[in-house]
């Protein structure tokens, strides 16, 4: 058992009225929570977000179910916006920094957002991707799962399941740190299934859920019938096989939520969908195939494009519905977020993140990350307001000169950050390079 100076209990919510998660009611009375984070989505890879050749309806019908949030920030690569989603902080104070292989993880140390719901007597479910460690002390089980099913490296492939990197001969499906095999069965589809299972299991008591879906990461492997779709309709290569499985990740996110309307669950759940980087350009995600819009960059960049991403929480009945907040958000603010909402007390200290309630409830509140910071390796970036400094900034497949390893940017001015103002505004240079260092002494 972990040990953590965090004290948990549960408490009346505040923004929400008529319910009471006091001694002596009903479990069934604490909303049930899933978070749907999707892998390598890009930034405007929905209708509601801007896309105009995509068929997206059900992920489009979540998110307008709820608030949309249009200045949201994950991070660069898979574990760190994982690990920052888990724990509520900056991936280098979750121990994260950078993407994580067989031998290294999140430490176990770090208390989770899985921890914190079961401490409060959900049941916990980790299903999908998981790609923060490989030991025992370092899989779902040990950081607060009760059940766990899925892959625990960085992707697979969706039939077979072995490790699309490093083979063939690596098979990577586990069920509570199990080896399980399905051969020829489709992932998305075990995914429905065993969250579908779990969710049957625990109607009648409070879950929690992290559905760490593995799409639309490579490989492309969406149903035929929507690449004879995308391609009937014109969409170019890559962009076919990319469109082709999003739209497959479309009806799985639909066939979720159908199996909490079957079950009466859908008003008391909480569902929180976010993409956790920008889309890939990487060689076997065929160069490309996302859309981040006017936004330059995608993975592994820290421009708008590889840390920007769509974002967005429903409540029916309880949150406003069809809500738009261009507030600065983070992903590290799902877990004091959530916690307000489900009347969780949690002291939150040390967290990076903040509760986003009352953005939730007024779109005029001001963002609690007017100031904010990301780090990839020897990449960085520091934002302040509308401004934004990159250090040695980097984007897949294009060399920047090195009068531009410093980089400043008005995202009001100039949302696709074409322009370097370095030499027109040196003292926003120093202002913004000093913040970074000064978040750096926290964060190493």
């Amino acid at each position: 058992m972990k040990l953590t100076s965090k004290l948990f209990a549960i408490a009346v919510c505040p923004l929400i009225t008529g319910v009471s998660f006091g001694q002596g009611s009903q479990d069934a009375e604490k909303p049930n929570v899933i978070i749907i984070y999707a892998d390598d989505q890009g930034a405007i890879d929905l209708n509601c977000y801007g896309a105009k050749d995509l068929v997206t309806p059900n992920m489009d019908k979540l998110v307008t179910s709820g608030i949309k949030f249009t200045q949201f920030y994950g991070a660069p690569i898979c574990s760190p916006s994982r690990a920052g989603l888990l724990t509520g902080k900056t991936p280098q104070r979750a121990g994260v920094p950078s993407n994580v292989g067989p031998l290294n993880g999140m430490p176990t140390e770090q208390y989770t957002v899985a921890e914190m719901f079961k401490d409060a007597g959900y049941k916990t479910a980790h299903i999908g991707k998981w790609h923060l460690g490989h030991t025992e002390d370092r899989l779902p089980n040990a950081q607060g799962f009760d059940y766990s099913f899925g892959h625990h490296g960085g992707c697979i492939d969706n039939y077979s399941h072995f490790f699309f990197w490093a083979g063939p001969n690596r098979h990577d499906l586990y069920r509570n740190g199990e080896e399980v095999y399905y051969p020829g069965q489709y992932f998305p589809d075990l995914m429905v299934k065993e969250a579908s299972a779990f969710i049957e299991e625990n109607k009648a008591a409070p879950f929690f859920m992290y559905y760490a879906m593995n799409t639309p990461h490579y490989p492309y492997q969406g149903y035929e019938k929507w690449l004879d779709y995308y391609r009937e309709k014109g969409v170019e290569y890559p962009r076919d096989l990319y469109a082709a499985f999003i739209s497959t990740m479309d009806e799985k996110v639909g066939e979720l939520i159908q199996k909490l309307d079957e079950l009466g669950l859908r008003e008391n759940t909480i569902i929180v969908f976010q993409s956790d980087n920008g889309y890939s350009t990487e060689e076997r995600a065929h160069f490309g195939g996302g859309n981040a819009g006017v936004l330059r960059g995608s993975k592994f960049s820290l421009f708008e494009g590889g840390i920007r991403v769509p974002a967005a929480i429903s409540w029916p009945g309880k949150l406003k519905s069809e809500e738009v907040r261009d507030q600065i958000a983070v992903n590290a603010d799902w877990m004091p977020t959530l916690a307000e909402l489900c009347g969780i007390n949690l002291n939150g200290d040390d967290l990076d993140g903040k509760s986003l309630v009352p953005v939730i409830d007024n779109e005029n509140q001001e963002s609690f990350h007017n100031q904010f910071c990301w780090k990839n390796g020897k990449h960085w970036a520091s934002r302040k307001g509308n401004w934004k400094l990159l250090g040695n900034p980097m984007i897949e497949h294009f060399k920047f000169e090195a009068k531009d390893s410093l980089f400043l940017v008005n995202l009001t001015e100039d949302p696709g950050e074409m322009t370097n103002q370095v030499n027109q505004f040196p003292e926003k240079v120093k202002e913004l390079k000093a913040q970074y260092e000064k978040w750096l002494l926290r964060n190493q």
